[in-house]
Formats: C-alpha cells, structure tokens, sequence
C-alpha cells in the first residue's frame, strides 16, 4: 500500500497585503499544500502576529504564524520547506532575484503568482488604475474617474489595496463611507492617507483581507468598481478596462520594478501622469518606453497640479514639509507634492527635518538615504505616530507644510500653524482620458442601472 504523498510545504513571501490575497485564492482549500509560515517586511510590526483561524479555513485550525522575513533562510532549512511564495511589490528585479537565491540556496523552489491564479471577477465592470511604482499619482486619477463616472449617471465603488495592519479577523472585509468609519476602525495613517480624499467626494471604499467577499458587497451597491491599487501592484480584479501609470519624475523606472513592468505590460490604456512637473526629455523618455514595451496601448497625458490652501503662510517662511510615507520611503522619491508646493510659494527656507528626528525617524533616514529635506508620514502604529508628533514640534519652523493626503492636525497635536496640500488629476493633450472612458462605456453597452 503506498503512502500518501507529502503536502507540498510552503512559505509565503509578503507585506501584509497580496501575501495573505494569494493564500485565500490559491493555497487556504488545497489539501496538497502545507503554508508553514508567511514572512513579513516593509511593513513595522507586522511580523509576530499570526493570520487568523478564521481567514485560514479548515486546514489550519491554529491560524498561520507570521514571520520576520530576516528568517526565511533559517525557516527553509529547518522545515524542509519546498517552496517559497514571493508576493509583494515595488520591489527592484534585482532585489528579488537577491531574495529567489537566499531561497534557491536553501533547496526550496521559488515562486511568483500571476494573473490567471489570483484575479477574482466581480459581477459588474471594473476599471483598474495602477502604476509602475508607488507615487505616481493612483488615487488622484482614481478621484478624478469616479468624478467622471458619477455625472454620467453611474454608482461607483473603490477597492483599495489592502492595508490591514489592525486585527486582521475583524479588517476581513472592510466599508469605509465616512470619518466615523475611520475612527471606528482605528485606521493607521497610511490608511487615511488612501481613505479620506475619496470620502471626502462621496466614494465609498472597500478594503480589508477576504477580497472575494469584498468584491462580492461592493458589487450590490455598484453599476462599475474602481481599483485603486498599491505600490506597483496588479489588480486582485479582472478588470474591464486596466489603465496604468508611467511617472516622468522617475524615467527609466518602466522596467527596473516588480510587478511594475508586468502591469505596463498588461495596459489597455498608459497614463504619463505629472507632465507640469517634468522636463520634456523625460516625459518623451517615458512615452517612447511605454511605445515600445506595449504597442497595442493608447497613451495620454495628464497633469498634477499642487494647491495650498495658504499660499501667503509660506511665503517667506522657515517651513517643514511632511510628505506622504511611502512614496517617499520604498517609493524612492527624494521629495513630493510638499516640497514642490513650498518652492513655488517662495518659502524662504525647506528646513531638514533631520536635526530633530526621534530614534524611529533617524532609522527610517538611515534606510531610506535617498530622502531629501522633507519627513515622509510614517504612522502604521502608535509609537510612529508618537515619533511624528515630536519631531514636528520640535523643528525650529514658522510653519508646517502637510502634503500627506490625509489632515494629520487630526491625528496629532501640532504647536505649529499647518498649511494643507493638495493634488488633482487633470487632462492634458489628445487623445484624453475622458474620451476614452467614453469609448469603453460605449463598447461595453452600459448605462447606469437607474436608466
């Protein structure tokens, strides 16, 4: 009588995101495979903590441990682990092909999902808006579409990628449609950062862990979803119509990230997002990139222009300026919208934050020495939160410069006059964005269920 064979042992590789989305789609209900462990980065604190019974299904009674991805050599070795799950984003080919070896030199098989494997499909269309790095304007242009689709008569949902860096059982699926939501659910910076701009026009949002069940309530309130991805990331969504971002201010990056080249790859239509910031050559540099990695897409442009609600506060002024955290971080921008906003107001002085960063800020300079004068928003935690709030009041300035898209003089206690910044999507040149979205809903036949 032979033996059963053994459940194919498996790490996945992620940040508290598509790690666990893969593991729903692909792992939770195949008897053949045994997830050891998922193991974190990126994201602080994450490791430590377990992926709850609940979400894991019947195979794993105990729930799955969570990992510090500092680990996963060790780990491979020790449970004769056959194969490791790489399943987070915005990560340079090079570093992942670093990390495929660690793993190749432990004897275990190495392994990107795609696709065909962890795309769910939703009972309504879906537009997906991503991007070949962090930063180059997603939500922005996601804000911008719901605009467009809602004065054509259609109800709009927003899935966002996820964030859950609470209690996992209870961010299962998660419904955002005001303040209150985001207070209930003691979301982190980083989620009001994604969350409020939508609310604040009347979108309503989704997020959480269990994407199947997300996508399934959003469609009972929706006539078309809206993905507004993460990082570089692919849609957890079949979408109808995929339009994805090149950033100008980073030429040459339409192939140095992963997924990023992948969801150019995947383009029905390429977006040059930021082209009143960037110089000609770069944006001719990024157009001539997208042309060639995908013919078959259509490429328009768009700008994105900064507003402060102040600009006579900073004129002349010794300011700060607070940025949002990961495009500045692993996003691999030196400043952003902030820092553009203060130049052109005439600040008299940028003043570097550095002179006064608490411990956890001076780590996250040391990691990230790209950064320029500016403090990315950092608040996954309390303690991060705490970290801000010291470093800002204790800066030598006459005013604070906040471009994190959410109001952090909500979240914390600033001693100092704030001055918001904002940035929208607009069109430029032909053919426009508007008109194609136009096309598509034309082609599609779809017309809002109230017509």
């Amino acid at each position: 009588m032979s033996k059963n064979p053994r459940s194919t042992r498996t790490v996945i590789m992620g940040a508290a995101g598509r790690d666990f989305h893969n593991f729903n789609m692909v792992y939770r209900n195949d008897p053949g495979t045994k997830v050891i462990a998922f193991t974190a980065t990126q994201i602080p604190e994450i490791s430590g903590r377990r992926y709850p019974a609940s979400l894991a299904g019947s195979h794993y009674p105990e729930g799955i441990p969570i990992l510090d991805e500092v680990e996963l050599e060790k780990l491979c070795r020790e449970n004769e682990v056959d194969q490791v799950v790489f399943a987070y984003s915005d990560v340079a080919h090079t570093v992942v092909m670093n990390k495929a070896s660690v793993v190749l030199s432990a004897g275990a098989d190495f392994v990107i999902l795609g696709p065909k494997h962890t795309m769910l499909r939703a009972q309504v269309p879906v537009i997906a808006i991503t991007a070949v790095r962090t930063g180059c304007g997603k939500s922005q242009t996601t804000r911008w579409l719901s605009k467009l689709l809602k004065d054509k008569g259609f109800k709009v949902a927003v899935i966002r990628h996820p964030m859950p860096y609470g209690d996992l059982e209870q961010q299962a699926v998660q419904r955002f449609a005001s303040s209150a939501d985001l207070d209930a659910a003691q979301c982190t910076i980083e989620e009001r950062e994604e969350y409020e701009p939508h609310l604040k026009i009347g979108n309503v949002v989704y997020a959480g862990v269990d994407y199947a069940a997300i996508v399934s309530q959003a469609a009972t309130e929706a006539d078309i979803i809206l993905w507004d991805g993460g990082n570089n990331d692919f849609s957890f969504i079949h979408p109808d119509l995929n339009i994805v971002l090149v950033d100008p201010l980073r030429p040459g990056h339409e192939t140095t990230h992963h997924p990023g080249e992948a969801v150019l790859r995947m383009a029905d239509i390429v977006l040059v997002a930021k082209t009143n910031s960037a110089p000609d050559s770069d944006i001719q540099k990024v157009t001539v990139a997208a042309r060639r990695i995908n013919p078959q897409a259509t490429i328009v442009r768009g700008a994105s222009p900064v507003f402060l609600d102040d600009r006579e506060a900073v004129r002349g002024k010794r300011v700060l300026v607070i940025e949002d955290g990961p495009t500045i971080t692993h996003g691999g921008m030196s400043y952003g919208a902030g820092f553009v906003a203060a130049t052109e107001a005439q600040a008299a002085e940028i003043v570097d934050p550095r002179s006064v960063a608490t411990e956890d800020y001076a780590r996250v300079f040391a990691k990230y020495p790209h950064i320029g004068a500016v403090l990315p928003a950092m608040g996954y935690f309390p303690s991060q939160l705490q970290a801000l709030r010291e470093t800002i009041n204790a800066a030598d300035i006459d005013v604070v410069i906040d471009a994190s898209p959410c109001d952090l003089s909500t979240v914390i206690d600033i001693n100092k006059p704030v001055v918001q910044v904002s940035y929208e999507f607009e069109e430029t040149g032909e053919p426009r964005l508007s008109d194609l979205v136009g096309t598509f809903l034309h082609e599609q036949g779809l017309k809002p269920q109230s017509q």
